[in-house]
């Protein structure tokens, strides 16, 4: 028997109250999942409802969606051209607020007027298979998006938001492949060289990384900053999902992390920080004295940069003049390839705009002409194969924060590599609770047969209908 598509969403949302999570929430989802509506025939409505956690997908879209006349002074709406009012709904990711939210208005999007219906919303790669495989997101395909629009894209872009009956039940502007960004002083104090080919010979495995974390120790710099920083590096090159049946498996790959973390952490290699927490935020800075920081596309270019940066007022990469480190980061491949982040469009099932939602998915993810003008402008990566080929092969593109360096030649050939084969509702979820089960551990102040107990407890509450955990041998 099937279940309904608000049966589906309350399980989904109960596994969602129980996971509290800082950027991305994932949450346990069933299987069981029916064909997604195709849009309906009525009037078009004049209310274009947008929900997110952040001013991202909106400053893309008042920016290079076509059609825009308008954008309110405080940006609550935009208006387009035929008179329809884009409204938008953001709210923060912390806590879970962003999903708890949705999950609310979601639950009750029958029964809502036609102008107050969620006619698209924004989801996040950790928890995609939430969203994906419930009925309350639209099939690409029942928009009329077809497959020949999307045929520029990256695979693994499709990949994520595929259901389990492989309907494409989102798509994305961006790609997010990740590269290492290293301090090019520091790296010619400890190899004699910042180029980034040379760098790259330096890193291009984990035994020479470590290496490299030991000579930068003896001229005392910290390799990485903290504990999580080559995290999904590691994450993202695991041998199987973490779940399979009701059985969380911890693979091999993932230990390998805990072992150098463990060693880094007693040795004097980083830190001691956490992603996003001040240490970690000022060790990308002018005082900081770490080698390098993983990254994606949209670290590079905004968290990092912005970190870098001296004085408020040096936002937006004006500070070539004064702060020392603009032009002092550069970027190679690193040991492994990985991908971070991303952010899905969602056509919400019930949208009375659906000719509307499928154009500003076509316009902003599939015409290569705006997503290599969104490249251009900001230098984040966009999802179009062509447009991001046609800049890696620019003499003349460069970014100035990366001393010069086209960075988008090495995404080009990152992204080729992502693999989202082992991906599963479970890894947000898994991921978290086993970080945070591990750091007791880094710090000395437990075993590590203690760390992996904390970690199986912390998993069977966060996720009651797996049974057992299944360790490396």
């Amino acid at each position: 028997m099937r279940k309904s598509a608000k049966s589906l969403l309350a399980l989904a949302l109960a596994g969602a109250m129980v996971l509290s999570t800082a950027a991305c929430g994932s949450s346990s989802t069933t299987s069981e999942t029916t064909e997604a509506p195709a849009a309906e025939s009525a009037e078009a409505g004049k209310v274009l409802n947008i929900w997110c956690w952040n001013d991202e997908f909106q400053s893309r879209f008042n920016d290079y969606y076509p059609g825009v006349k308008e954008v309110a002074e405080d940006k609550s709406t935009t208006t387009l051209e035929d008179g329809t009012t884009v409204k938008w709904t953001i709210n923060p990711n912390e806590n879970n607020n962003y999903q708890n939210k949705l999950d609310e208005a979601l639950l009750g999007q029958a029964d809502a007027a036609a102008d107050d219906k969620i006619d698209i919303f924004l989801i996040e790669a950790d928890y995609a298979l939430k969203y994906v495989n419930s009925d309350y997101t639209m099939n690409v395909a029942d928009l009329g998006l077809t497959e020949e629009d999307m045929a520029g894209q990256y695979q693994y872009t499709k990949d994520i938001v595929t259901d389990d009956n492989g309907a494409i039940k989102g798509t994305t502007w961006q790609a997010t492949p990740g590269l290492f960004a290293y301090r090019r002083s520091i790296a010619k104090d400890v190899l004699g060289t910042d180029d980034p080919e040379k760098v790259q010979e330096a890193l291009s495995d984990w035994d020479k990384f470590n290496d490299v974390a030991e000579q930068a120790h003896e001229k005392g710099y910290k390799m990485l900053s903290g504990y999580d920083d080559s995290y999904r590096t590691f994450s993202n090159n695991v041998s199987a999902p973490w779940v399979e049946g009701t059985t969380v498996k911890v693979d091999e790959n993932i230990m390998n992390w805990v072992e150098q973390t463990k060693e880094f952490t007693d040795n004097g290699y980083n830190n001691k920080s956490s992603l996003w927490d001040d240490q970690w935020a000022a060790d990308q800075g002018p005082k900081g004295k770490v080698f390098g920081f993983f990254y994606s596309t949209w670290g590079i270019n905004f968290t990092l940069l912005g970190n870098s940066l001296e004085t408020p007022e040096d936002e937006g990469g004006k500070a070539e003049v004064g702060n020392g480190i603009f032009g002092d980061y550069a970027v190679c491949e690193g040991p492994q390839s990985y991908y971070w982040g991303g952010t899905w469009i969602c056509a919400a099932t019930g949208t009375d705009n659906a000719d509307l939602v499928k154009d500003v998915m076509y316009q902003l993810t599939c015409n290569a002409d705006i997503d290599k003008q969104i490249t251009l402008d900001t230098q984040d990566y966009t999802n179009n194969m062509q447009a991001m080929e046609e800049i890696a092969a620019d003499p003349d593109f460069g970014s100035d924060f990366l001393g010069g360096q086209n960075h988008v030649a090495l995404f080009a050939e990152a992204a080729k590599k992502i693999d989202m084969s082992n991906a599963g509702a479970y890894d947000q979820g898994c991921n978290e609770k086993f970080q945070a089960a591990f750091k007791d551990y880094f710090d000395g102040n437990i075993s590590i047969d203690d760390a992996k107990a904390n970690f199986e407890t912390a998993i069977k509450e966060t996720y009651p209908e797996l049974t057992e955990v299944v360790w490396p041998d």
